[in-house]
């Protein structure tokens, strides 16, 4: 299926009654839906959140010693209190959590779609971090989501993940698309120990040694996380779909750098909400070609900053829908 093309209406939105410059970063953000939507007042926004949670198995690599898991990570998301609920409250945003590789049984956990594929993924420094069909069934439950979304009525879409050790994974997908080494992507505060830093950064190095050659559109399947090949699968879904996607953090980056990987329309229907100090991260939106709407200091993941954005996203279209026309 063809990616649909993007043709904005240039001309109607100049028309619109406004001061020379006024808000231009609201009025771009509604320029951008309307162009995206095919229609010269964009409708509101609709949004579904999901965030995919699964393990790495770089941990048998590193000693991250008692630092806490990815199921319980899982656990506090799915509280009535968790930040990610309280934002999506506010959004008005649905949220969907998808246990698709944590690496234990929760199966008795409710609340979640249960969609494991395997307890974690390979150690990337010595193998690859998943099979063809592990990969496969990966992204295609990540499109799967995405068309149930837009099917519900979504019309912007959010994915992030929750995946307590995923930074040698994330790190490694983001040094081998961008052209970035190691150093320059892997979190040099990870955990806050340099000790765990260098086993990572030693991981990282020995995973591209051993990928040296891959073509760009399997290194997701090399190197990434069962969640992040979910996440670029969602994105390349909501492409074909002809529906944005907002993008989170560095996680999120690198599921993005994959799908264009795949086919580089896809980033056309990507917003940056933000871009953080954290390594390769300002590189990697601009390898997408993106412009983020916020720059903060550290990203905090599981979709929490693209979340918080999407009231002021909201905004800048009710904005546009109240602007006369010069034709009327």
């Amino acid at each position: 299926m063809e990616i649909p093309s993007i043709y904005p209406d240039k001309e109607y939105h100049s028309s619109l009654i406004k001061p020379s410059g006024c808000m231009s970063q609201m009025e771009d953000i509604a320029v951008w839906f309307s162009t995206r939507q095919g229609k010269k007042i964009p409708d509101a926004i609709k949004p579904a959140v999901v965030l995919f949670a699964s393990d790495h198995g770089i941990t048998s690599e590193v000693d991250y010693g008692k630092s806490t898991t990815t199921a319980e990570r899982l656990r506090v998301a799915l509280h009535e209190d968790s930040i990610i609920r309280k934002l999506c409250k506010q959004a008005n945003a649905s949220l969907y959590i998808v246990d698709i590789g944590v690496n234990e049984n929760i199966a008795d956990i409710d609340g979640i779609e249960h969609a494991k594929v395997r307890a974690g993924t390979g150690n990337i420094s010595q193998e690859p971090a998943m099979n063809q069909g592990d990969y496969w069934e990966s992204t295609g439950i990540g499109e799967e989501m995405a068309n149930r979304m837009i099917a519900d009525g979504a019309n912007l879409l959010i994915a992030g993940s929750i995946s307590a050790h995923d930074e040698a994974s994330v790190a490694a997908v983001i040094s081998e698309l961008a052209g970035l080494s190691p150093e320059e992507v892997l979190r040099s505060s990870s955990h806050g120990n340099h000790e765990i830093y260098t086993q990572e950064l030693i991981a990282v190095e020995a995973a591209l040694t051993r990928t040296q050659g891959t073509p760009s559109h399997d290194i997701l399947r090399e190197l990434g996380g069962l969640e992040l090949a979910a996440m670029a699968g969602f994105y390349r879904a909501a492409a074909h779909k002809a529906v944005p996607v907002l993008l989170d953090g560095l996680a999120s980056a690198a599921a993005a750098l994959a799908a264009a990987a795949w086919d580089v329309r896809i980033a056309g229907w990507m917003l940056a909400s933000h871009v953080s100090d954290d390594a390769g991260h300002r590189v990697a939106i601009e390898d997408l070609g993106l412009e983020p709407l916020m720059e903060l200091k550290k990203s905090i993941g599981e979709a929490k900053v693209a979340t918080l954005l999407l009231p002021v996203l909201q905004s800048a279209l009710t904005l546009q829908t109240g602007l006369a026309s010069l034709e009327a």
